[in-house]
């Protein structure tokens, strides 16, 4: 039984040294680490507000048009035309609704992806080796988010 023991505890502080090394070896690899409260540089963002601002125009214009059909459709004299010009109208809502929401993706892509280059570019030309988004680290790094905001507007 002493034998186990000590078998167990020349185990044991064996990898604890070797663990102690690996992580003093990935401590010094790591380099500078940095942070980035990303929602914060997106709700700082001039392109998203800008996205924001035209998405809210593009609304508007659409609740009009709707308004606009929903008269006309009101004007027709017969049901039949009535429900013809709603089937039409309702295949013109879809395809307008289809295209403001693939404008409107596609912009938040290369919104996305501007903010992710300027990160990059940013971590690249000051030295940063890894840069985490701010809610994924519970202590430690260098916080970026307002140079990063500085640069992304």
């Amino acid at each position: 039984m002493k034998k186990n023991f000590k078998l167990f505890a020349v185990t044991l502080t064996a990898c604890a040294v070797v663990l102690g090394c690996s992580a003093a070896f990935a401590d010094a690899n790591m380099g500078k680490v940095g942070i980035v409260d990303v929602p914060k540089v997106v709700s700082s963002s001039t392109q998203v507000k800008k996205l924001k601002d035209e998405r809210t125009k593009k609304m508007e214009e659409l609740s009009k048009w709707i308004e606009n059909a929903k008269n006309d459709i009101d004007k027709q004299k017969t049901d039949a035309d009535k429900e013809k010009l709603v089937k039409k109208y309702d295949a013109e809502l879809a395809k307008k609704r289809e295209a403001n929401d693939k404008d409107y993706a596609q912009k938040l892509v290369n919104i996305d992806n501007n903010i992710s280059q300027t990160i990059t570019n940013y971590a690249k030309a000051n030295g940063y080796s890894v840069i985490f988004a701010k809610t994924v680290v519970l202590y430690g790094g260098t916080d970026i988010t307002d140079a990063i905001i500085k640069v992304v507007k």
